[in-house]
């Protein structure tokens, strides 16, 4: 399988010896309902996956925790053998109880059977991208991450996982992190709303160090703002296009993994993601994080 030559908002970004496209796809809602079980609609899921590649997507953001294990498996089936270029970037650091709930597992020896989890789902020998999803449901928790970081970057080192990096994590752990081992991606919330971590964002930027912002149109509460309902008619497009495209000119760092199960959708999202904001456009935006 190739992918095909197409010019995605916000071009590309090294994420250490890897070249992705900052507009990527986040594979999570391919999953049932709560991210658990198979895909409500499966060839529909193949399709989407497909199309994004068509598109030229180069980064595809899963993990083997979700459905659990679905999101990869439909991954495989699509897409396997996998494009030249295609960079598969998954996470580990928790699992899934029969309630759906996401129950941490970071212990070493919870991390490397995660890691063979997702490289036998996916039909891989080593895995580009793992980041280690760190806090709680909740959000960050500011504690020590050495134990853990330190048992992926034994992973690494043994040809397991080509670049770590961090999810749901703090200044603080990521700086710990990075004392253990180099880092090429932080995933965290944020969007047009959330921006605490404005000041990370800028910082990571300066060190080459991509920013991947999950939640990037709100989640399960999608953004909602007079602000950016009057941008977005003025623009003649949709508030969510207008949120996407901020987010690819807040930074050259930041890459975007917004998820659909639908063509349509992700066609639309591309295309909005690519609207150029004027000065006064993201004037008017920025109020809406302040």
């Amino acid at each position: 399988m190739s992918t095909t030559s197409i010019q995605l908002p916000g071009g590309t970004w090294a994420l250490g010896d890897l070249t992705v496209t900052r507009f990527g796809y986040g594979a999570m809602q391919l999953a049932g309902p709560w991210v658990m079980g198979p895909p409500a609609d499966h060839d529909g899921a193949i399709a989407v996956l497909r199309e994004a590649v068509a598109q030229g997507i180069t980064h595809i953001d899963t993990s083997a925790s979700y459905g659990p294990r679905f999101t990869n498996d439909v991954i495989r089936e699509a897409l396997h053998p996998y494009a030249d270029g295609l960079t598969i970037i998954t996470k580990i650091g928790g699992t899934r109880d029969a309630q759906g709930g996401w129950p941490t597992a970071r212990t070493p020896d919870d991390l490397r059977r995660q890691v063979q989890d997702n490289l036998d789902s996916l039909g891989l020998d080593a895995l580009d991208v793992v980041n280690l999803r760190l806090g709680d449901a909740e959000g960050p928790v500011e504690e020590s991450i050495a134990e853990s970081f330190e048992a992926m970057a034994e992973l690494q080192q043994e040809g397991l996982i080509r670049h770590l990096g961090l999810s749901n994590a703090t200044p603080a752990q990521i700086r710990e992190a990075r004392a253990i081992a180099p880092i090429a991606c932080v995933q965290n919330m944020y969007n047009l709303a959330v921006r605490h971590d404005d000041a990370l964002i800028d910082e990571l930027a300066a060190d080459g160090i991509a920013y991947v912002p999950f939640f990037p149109l709100g989640g399960f509460t999608p953004l909602q703002s007079d602000a950016l309902t009057s941008v977005s008619e003025r623009l003649g497009t949709t508030p969510m296009s207008v949120a996407l495209s901020w987010l690819l000119q807040r930074s050259p760092n930041i890459l975007l993994i917004p998820g659909t199960k639908s063509v349509t959708h992700l066609r639309e999202n591309i295309a909005g993601a690519g609207i150029v904001l004027s000065a006064t456009d993201l004037a008017e935006l920025d109020q809406i994080g302040t």
